[in-house]
């Protein structure tokens, strides 16, 4: 076990979080919405937990939190465990039984235990992303702060850059540049951008449109801030389809007299079937006018089909066909405020995962036999819990025993280069935290840096669940004994705790057959490393049957579930000679059960 060279023990903060939430308790047992459950699971996953029934996405207050609890489940009110307990001999390990079925499974040589709970649903909504352009990529305007990498359609590489925090878009007469983010399941969203010219136009007007709910290029809706070569400034709500394009609502005029370098807000907003724009100059002392907007109109199209339920958002550039002088586009910031997922992954199952103080001998003794009985009815916080707390839409928890330290909530990767935009590998555990610690594995103290503060990368955040809430020593050195938990992902597969369950030859993916809820799963992300330059916690199968992994990524910004920037699914399309198929599923080299 590790702590801090101030603080006494692990144990006792955990006791003091219970104080430090709404309602005395940890956010973790129970939500606000009850929700239905998942498709059923592949053999592997069903063999372990009970599968749910099919369902759609949660909906109401508790449909962002990232897990949500039946409180009216009849495990609530049911004894545990119901009836005397039986064993049985499963390879690897051991299988414990009650009057109602498989209570858990252990695996010899390993600490992590399955146990059958109440059901839960593990859900992600996305979060906000700001895009200030605050970086100077070597090509193209990079990668957004948690919106994944920017893509850019017709003309050269050499027309979209970004400097001096600013994206450009190089406009010639009667050709269009288009800039997405790579997100297409978005369907409500509220977003905004701020929009300048280097020059007034001549001979025809230019534009700079916020497009939302963008199929491509030739599908999507936009809002197009239109400055004329007399210096008026108009606002249109545009449909393309097909790349024919129809006016939703006619330009209005919001402003006259632009000069060059003036910067005017667009904001867009799409709920349902709704579709809303406004404009606004900035620096003018005004704030957003809320109250106003200069369109508001439905889709007309009768045909569903021909309705963009959703899609990407982005920016798309015009110079006319008339124009002599086409100005240079800017856009000074760019952001999602708020945006759902009509479809966003959803896991259901009545598993949980708890950590034995010692790995299972294979023998079933009577200290084994009493803390699986104590644990049948326990709705503390468990692996799967505590890997939540750290996703979009979590709350915060402090800790006083901690001196006041965040130990839950929301977390990021790490800040963005400020040259490249690129995010940093090196935020551990105790970084996200803010304080120095002290490892009693090996003795070892490390300071926290204060860049990484709210920060974990990907083996910071399995550290942080398994190492600091679930109790696994850890060390920060490369010392690699089988029993501590080290710092490095590829190091975790090769001589971590516990035991492999599966390893793929060289370039070659494991067998899945062998997977349980809450196995680390590793990905050979690193070109110095086959093993593992990646690592996740398997989550279980969504409403697709999709076998899901929460990881601290690089391109959403911190720990998640969801796909911007490459599907977290084991099980995706596979590699072949004509496609690289999903990313994490064809990476995928370890499986290790701690």
């Amino acid at each position: 076990m590790s702590t801090p060279k101030f603080q006494p023990s692990r144990r006792a903060a955990l006791f003091a979080l219970a104080g430090t939430a709404a309602g005395g308790a940890l956010p973790l047992t129970a939500a606000p919405t009850a929700v239905a459950a998942t498709a059923t699971a592949t053999a592997a996953v069903a063999a372990e937990s009970t599968p749910l029934a099919a369902a759609t996405a949660p909906t109401g207050p508790g449909a962002r939190l990232p897990m949500l609890v039946d409180p009216t489940d009849a495990w609530h009110f049911a004894p545990h465990p119901a009836g005397a307990l039986t064993t049985r001999t499963v390879p690897g390990g051991l299988e414990v039984s009650d009057g109602r079925g498989v209570l858990a499974t252990l695996t010899t040589g390993a600490r992590t235990v399955t146990l059958r709970g109440p059901k839960r649903w593990f859900t992600e909504q996305p979060k906000p992303v700001d895009d200030p352009f605050s970086r100077t990529p070597a090509a193209g305007w990079g990668q957004s702060p948690g919106g994944g990498t920017w893509s850019h359609h017709n003309g050269t590489t050499a027309d979209y850059f970004v400097e001096d925090g600013r994206a450009a878009l190089t406009l010639v007469p009667n050709a269009s540049r288009f800039s997405l983010l790579p997100d297409r399941a978005l369907g409500d969203v509220s977003a905004a951008a701020r929009f300048s010219f280097d020059r007034l136009p001549a001979g025809g007007p230019a534009s700079l449109g916020l497009v939302f709910a963008a199929q491509d290029v030739n599908n999507h809706y936009r809002a197009r801030l239109i400055v004329t070569p007399s210096g008026d400034v108009q606002l249109v709500l545009e449909k393309e389809l097909k790349d024919a394009v129809t006016t939703l609502s006619a330009a209005v005029t919001v402003g006259t007299g632009f000069a060059a370098f003036d910067h005017w807000w667009v904001r867009v907003e799409k709920t349902g079937d709704l579709l809303r724009a406004r404009a606004w100059k900035h620096g003018t002392g005004v704030e957003e006018p809320t109250a106003t907007w200069q369109h508001s109109v439905y889709d007309p199209e009768k045909d569903p089909a021909l309705v963009f339920r959703t899609g990407a958002v982005g920016v798309r550039g015009l110079a006319s066909l008339n124009a002599t002088v086409a100005p240079q586009a800017r856009v000074y910031d760019f952001r999602i405020d708020a945006a759902t997922w009509p479809d966003a992954p959803l896991i259901g199952h009545d598993t949980w995962v708890r950590v034995l103080p010692e790995p299972f001998s294979g023998d079933w003794t009577p200290e084994t036999e009493q803390r699986i009985r104590a644990w049948a009815g326990d709705t503390s916080p468990d692996v799967l819990a505590y890997s939540c707390m750290y996703r979009p839409h979590a709350p915060t928890v402090t800790d006083p025993a901690l001196q006041g330290a965040r130990v839950l909530g929301e977390s990021g990767y790490s800040k963005p280069d400020p040259v490249t935009g690129l995010r940093t590998v090196g935020a551990d555990f105790h970084e996200y935290m803010g304080l120095d610690w002290t490892f009693e594995a090996s003795g070892e103290t490390r300071a926290a840096r204060p860049e990484f503060l709210g920060q974990l990368d990907c083996s910071g955040f399995v550290r942080m669940v398994y190492g600091h809430h679930m109790g696994i020593p850890m060390v920060r050195s490369r010392q690699f004994d089988g029993r501590t938990l080290p710092r490095e992902s590829k190091d975790i597969a090769a001589s971590g705790p516990g035991v492999k369950i599966a390893e793929g030859a060289t370039g070659q993916v494991p067998p899945l057959d062998g997977l349980r809820i809450g196995d680390t799963v590793f990905f050979d992300t690193d070109e110095d490393s086959d093993l593992g330059g990646h690592i996740g916690i398997h989550l279980g199968p969504d409403q697709y049957g999709k076998l899901r992994f929460v990881s601290s990524r690089k391109t959403p910004n911190g720990p998640t579930i969801a796909d911007v920037g490459g599907k977290s699914i084991l099980n995706g399309a596979p590699k072949t000679p004509t496609s690289n198929g999903d990313l994490y599923t064809n990476t995928l080299r370890v499986i290790r059960r701690f």
